[in-house]
């Protein structure tokens, strides 16, 4: 019997952990909605610590009203109702404080189907992430509207007046509306990419084609691509150390990076936009710095938000994905990103990434 006991101890302890580890609250009952089980999550929720809710009845302390005022654990009646119900969805649920969560249950039945509850599991989410959450979608879709728009006008009014008026225009008046349009359509083309790159950040469905990378020859390449959009090359210098080791990274990503930083430095900083490439304990340091305003040190934690924008960048136009999308690129290849203050008073931006190998992928 001692050994028994020992044993269910051992378990007991080990669903506590388990239940601890989950990152929604849970909560579980009994079917008279005596509280068996309250993880961390949901203590850190509602602010009753587990030793204060277990063996208690769960309106007693958990007496959760929907918007009309009435009680979810009566209207729940986990005894009544069909004997076929097993869910109830999740809605919003008010605590006596005014504090907002989403809560939803699952009734567990014994036998499965049309038998008695055992058990009534609760899970609860954090209304105001909820509400963020939601609010950053918003922000995402408004922030699509508004930069489709412009091209998409721009395409269609230059269609439209070429379609018909063809015949009332020289070759090169048509040459210079159609390089508008194919300018345009270019923008909604990297619009559509950088939505489906936040996308499978935030999902984790981001994927990684490893090869060895020459990282200084890439960065020339960004260099190359801002000249080629008509900046001076004198605006630009890149610099690499000694002895780099050898580097397994996704070549098209590198290239995201290199680019949306370089950018980033023409778009908001002044002076030249230097590129410096040095090996560290770990793999490679790339610094990407500037001559401008700099970040401020309180603003820096905001740098890599989504819709983040300083400076006259919204004078000039972009998304505010941009350094999002960095930050999640380079920590898929296990890396690390920075922002401080560049030595010429300017904004450095400095990843690092492992050396890696095909198998680290």
């Amino acid at each position: 019997m001692h050994g028994e006991d020992t044993d269910g101890r051992v378990v007991a302890a080990a669903c506590s952990i388990v239940i601890d580890d989950l990152p929604d609250g849970l909560i579980v009952t009994d079917r008279f909605g005596r509280i068996l089980a309250v993880n961390r999550a949901a203590a850190r929720l509602t602010a009753v610590p587990a030793e204060r809710a277990v063996g208690r009845d769960m309106s007693e302390v958990f007496p959760f009203r929907d918007n009309d005022g009435r009680e979810w654990w009566k209207a729940l009646d986990p005894e009544g109702g069909l004997r076929t119900r097993s869910r109830v969805p999740e809605r919003p649920l008010h605590l006596p404080g005014g504090q907002e969560l989403y809560v939803a249950a699952r009734l567990v039945r014994e036998p499965e189907r049309c038998g008695d509850v055992e058990r009534v599991t609760i899970t609860l989410r954090d209304g105001g992430a909820r509400a963020r959450l939601e609010r950053s979608r918003a922000d995402l879709v408004s922030t699509v509207a508004h930069e489709l728009r412009s091209p998409l006008t721009s395409v269609k009014g230059f269609t439209a007046t070429l379609l018909a008026k063809w015949t009332r225009f020289t070759d090169e008046q048509k040459r210079v509306m159609l390089e508008t349009v194919n300018n345009d359509a270019d923008r909604v083309t990297r619009l559509i990419t950088e939505l489906l790159d936040v996308s499978r950040i935030e999902s984790g469905r981001l994927e990684l084609h490893r090869q060895v990378v020459d990282l200084p020859a890439r960065a020339r390449r960004a260099i190359a691509g801002r000249v080629a959009a008509g900046e001076q090359e004198e605006r630009f210098r890149l610099v690499v150390g000694d002895d780099l080791p050898e580097m397994w990274l996704d070549q098209d990503k590198v290239d995201q990076i290199l680019a949306n930083l370089v950018e980033n430095g023409v778009r908001h900083g002044r002076g030249t936009v230097t590129i410096e490439i040095e090996s560290v304990e770990w793999g490679v340091a790339v610094s990407v710095r500037d001559e401008g305003e700099g970040v401020k040190p309180e603003l820096a934690p905001r740098v890599f938000r989504q819709f983040w924008r300083g400076g006259n960048s919204r004078r000039r136009g972009g998304t505010g994905l941009g350094l999002f999308i960095v930050k999640g690129l380079v920590e898929a290849h296990g890396g690390t990103i920075t922002v401080q203050r560049a030595p010429e008073g300017g904004a450095e931006f400095r990843f690092t990434m492992p050396t890696g190998t095909p198998d680290f992928a």
